[in-house]
């Protein structure tokens, strides 16, 4: 027995090499990559594209002529859509293509130009109130289902560009140097090459074959790019047939295995990941604020005109300059260390205004013609009278005073220009600046609202008068007829004009009056 055993080993030579080689041959990923090599050679010779050569790693022509054929269909697209990934418009326009009628109505009075024409049959207030709901009837016509129609066919753009963006021109000018591009007039003489040479180029492209083979509704999509370019990007018909030649293409393998084969890799595999970018949230919040933008564009300029007219009727003219030292031109040295400055420079220079233009001239000589010349019947409406008027006129001359305080050698104005020499090497200099400022402010403000509540209360005590100087008899100032006499009958006149005066100043304070908050 064991001599047979001897025998029919030597009988069969190279039956332990076999067992050896079958052995090692497990751990020699060389020669297992060289095997699989072979046999990605042997089917791609059987693949019915003629697209490659395994035994010279050739690229055929035939290979050129599929990206020809892609390329004559998709090339005008290049050119209507060159700048279409940055553009807003796009995306703008294909979201509004999904908009209900109900939706669109709503987007179209909420534009600037249709708000202002609302906003002249309509106060702010209850403009703003419609606008809300508006809003909130705008977004909720956004449920799951339209948000997601709407961003498919924004990722299903995304895939389209990036497929039309990739670079076709350069691939068959390695087949036929002499091509021109987007000449398909040209009759193209494509050659074989290097294989090598376009790797790369078959890698950037396998990425993007995948996502073209996803069932898409791309008859939307070119309707609204052609709504956007106001032109047909593709011709949808040619657009078909190269989707079932891609899509043969791509179930063939062969684009795959050439890879594999030139990169002498045999386990490459196309990555490939279809886009899922969100895209309506950011459009209603842009919406929203574009909106909220416009409205308060819109109060701004309502409170501008308002302020004019009423600087108007009191000043007779917008350029009024009576502070010398609370002002913007100060504020450019603050801005400079990122200071707010001075922030009650417009009502503070109408009131120093105000005061020595009017107080101590119009309202002084009508309240001291009643003060003295009038007999009231109760000291207690004179006594707030003049009361209110001495005040206003103590607070006229702090403004004054607070004013010139501010200069560079005043009182105030000395440390707050110490301070910002300082201030930027040194915290404690920064620290006085802010709470100097901070005290400026407070005390502007402070003058600006006693001020306004002294000239409220003589409004009243003119008021009072007025309506008493109709009466018959009068009850609160028993001696009209006398008055009437020393002023020439224009004593109700001048009362009715001072009180304007300072009804209308008030109005424009209030249009500078702090918000309080909620």
């Amino acid at each position: 027995m064991e001599d047979d055993l001897k025998t029919k080993a030597s009988s069969e030579p190279g039956f332990f090499e076999k067992i050896i080689t079958l052995l090692f041959s497990r751990n020699d990923p060389e020669k297992e990559k060289r095997k699989l090599l072979k046999e990605i050679a042997k089917e791609l010779k059987k693949q019915k594209y003629k697209f490659y050569n395994p035994k010279g790693g050739e690229a055929l022509p035939g290979m050129a002529r599929f990206f020809y054929d892609i390329y004559k269909v998709i090339g005008p697209a290049q050119v209507f859509l060159e700048h279409a990934e940055q553009s807003g418009a796009i995306k703008t326009i294909l979201i509004e293509s999904f908009l209900t009628p109900a939706q669109s109505k709503v987007l179209e009075n909420l534009s600037e130009d249709a708000i202002r024409q609302r906003l002249m049959s309509s106060d702010i207030k209850r403009l703003s109130g419609e606008i809300k709901e508006e809003l909130v009837n705008f977004f909720s016509g956004f449920n799951g289902t339209k948000v997601q129609q709407v961003e498919e066919a924004y990722n299903l753009l995304s895939v389209f560009l990036r497929f039309i963006n990739f670079d076709y021109y350069f691939v068959l000018r390695k087949f036929d140097s002499g091509f021109p591009e987007r000449d398909f007039l040209y009759n193209p003489a494509f050659e074989a090459i290097n294989g090598d040479y376009i790797t790369d180029d078959l890698m950037d492209f396998l990425e993007l074959l995948p996502m073209m083979q996803k069932k898409a509704d791309w008859g939307t999509l070119f309707t609204i790019l052609k709504e956007y370019k106001n032109v047909e990007v593709v011709n949808r018909d040619q657009w078909k047939k190269i989707l079932k030649q891609m899509s043969d293409v791509y179930n063939s393998g062969i684009l795959e295995l050439i890879v594999r084969h030139l990169s002498e890799n045999p386990d490459y595999r196309a990555g490939a990941g279809f886009p899922n970018q969100k895209i309506v949230e950011e459009y209603l919040t842009k919406i929203k604020t574009q909106t909220e933008l416009v409205v308060q564009k819109l109060l701004k300029e309502k409170k501008t005109k308002k302020i004019e007219e009423l600087c108007n009727q009191v000043f007779g003219s917008m350029a009024i300059s009576r502070t010398k030292y609370y002002t913007e031109k100060s504020n450019m040295m603050f801005s400079k260390k990122m200071l707010g400055g001075y922030t009650h420079i417009e009502p503070l220079n109408y009131l120093k205004a105000f005061l020595l233009d009017h107080l101590k001239k119009d309202i002084r000589e009508i309240v001291d013609f009643l003060l003295i010349r009038g007999k009231w019947s109760t000291t207690l409406m004179s006594q707030q009278l003049s009361e209110s008027f001495y005040a206003l006129m103590r607070v006229a001359d702090e403004i004054v005073a607070f004013d010139e305080s501010l200069a560079d050698e005043g009182e105030r104005g000395s440390v707050i220009k110490s301070s910002l020499q300082k201030a930027e090497k040194n915290a404690a200099s920064m620290k006085i600046l802010r709470q100097s400022l901070k005290e400026a402010n407070d005390t502007a403000l402070r003058h600006i609202e006693q001020s306004v509540q002294h000239l409220v209360s003589i409004g009243k005590s003119l008021k009072y008068a007025l309506e008493d100087a109709a009466k018959q008899p009068p009850e609160l100032i028993i001696n009209w007829k006398e008055l009437q006499s020393a002023s020439d009958g224009q004593v109700r006149r001048q009362i009715t004009e001072v009180y304007k005066q300072i009804y209308y100043f008030v109005q424009l304070m209030q249009y500078f009056a702090p918000k309080k908050e909620q």
